[in-house]
């Protein structure tokens, strides 16, 4: 059995394409239209407390029993600095007056990494999903061994064959391969590092080449013929986001949705200042502003994104969504608007899959 057919066999699904997690727009509506439509649908926990994500998981396994992909966040701790983050806010000051609302007195590590939390670590364990991913990083090996005796399926993101390697060597299933076409967060272990910046293309090839584990083509895929393009490159599958954002099923607000189908070409933007990991998403006020000359570093992720979404809050009440993160991948203006099952349909009939 080639790699390509035994990753989708493994995975227990019809056809080689993965809805993207997206943490704060996938819902258990939308992964379990996905999943059942022949797709593995995914959630995204990382921003979730554990109450939250066991309501998720639980509510998409009433929804489906077919597989899904639950996704957490390994991230490093953030590096606090009082000093940084107190330039930030006072840099973002103007914007919250404009809002009428003071800045908040100080910011806070609004997320947990899943590394360092045991009680997320013992949901998942206890709830065995079919497939858990990865992001920012990967987690200890004994929590791998955790999940792996319990028969779930991992998977890890990448964005360079460094990281790639690193996955395969932690006995990880498969390997996200992650363009720098792709929207939302760079799944970058250390953001700090030097960023090859791949496109999908470039790393979906050398990875196939390079690495034992079968690879998952991400960034910049809308349609069968990306689709298409990427399974003859060497992918194993293919993981969409932004093409699913615009489906009924997701969480996306009207506002996002509206820019998502109006973007043109070229109006994504990859950015540190929503959150403080480089992060592709719709240009918008509250980039242009934090990116001006003279503007300060944003604090270490995810304190600045404290900043961003308390910010948006204030605003969104008054109907502006300025400082919104809406994240988009580089495909984001052949967006469509159509049921997730539909979506499905139509990308594999426009790929001419052959199982």
């Amino acid at each position: 059995m080639s790699p390509r057919h035994a990753l989708v066999h493994q995975l227990g699904i019809p056809y080689p394409l993965i809805q993207a997690p997206m943490a704060g727009v996938s819902t258990p509506e939308l992964a379990a239209a996905v999943s059942n439509a022949g797709g593995l649908g995914s959630l995204g926990i990382g921003a979730s407390s554990v109450s939250e994500a066991r309501r998720q998981i639980e509510q998409t396994q009433r929804l489906t029993d077919r597989p899904f992909n639950v996704n957490v966040f390994c991230h490093a701790p953030a590096r606090r600095n009082a000093s940084l983050e107190a330039d930030w806010l006072a840099y973002l000051t103007p914007l919250f007056a404009e809002q009428g609302i003071e800045p908040p007195a100080r910011l806070e590590e609004i997320y947990t990494s899943f590394n360092h939390n045991r009680p997320m670590q013992d949901l998942l364990v206890e709830l065995r999903p079919a497939v858990v991913s990865f992001h920012f990083g990967l987690p200890a090996a004994q929590l791998l061994d955790r999940l792996h005796d319990a028969g779930v399926i991992t998977l890890a993101s990448a964005t360079s064959l460094e990281e790639a390697r690193q996955i395969d060597a932690a006995g990880i299933h498969g390997i996200v391969a992650q363009g720098i076409e792709a929207g939302g967060h760079r799944g970058i272990f250390d953001p700090d590092a030097s960023d090859s910046q791949w496109t999908t293309a470039e790393l979906v090839a050398l990875l196939a080449e390079k690495c034992r584990g079968p690879v998952i083509a991400a960034g910049g895929i809308m349609d069968g013929q990306d689709m298409q393009s990427m399974l003859a490159l060497g992918a194993a599958a293919v993981q969409l986001g932004t093409a699913f954002v615009a489906c009924p099923e997701s969480a996306a607000s009207a506002a996002y949705r509206r820019q998502l189908l109006e973007a043109s070409e070229n109006q994504t933007r990859l950015t540190r200042t929503l959150s403080g990991r480089p992060a592709r998403g719709l240009a918008n006020r509250f980039i242009r502003y934090a990116e001006s000359a003279g503007a300060p570093a944003p604090p270490d992720y995810p304190v600045a994104y404290d900043a961003a979404k308390r910010l948006h809050g204030a605003a969104v009440v008054r109907g502006c969504y300025d400082f919104a993160a809406h994240w988009a991948g580089q495909g984001a203006a052949r967006a469509r608007a159509m049921p997730a099952a539909e979506l499905v349909a139509s990308l594999v009939q426009e790929a001419r899959w052959q199982p």
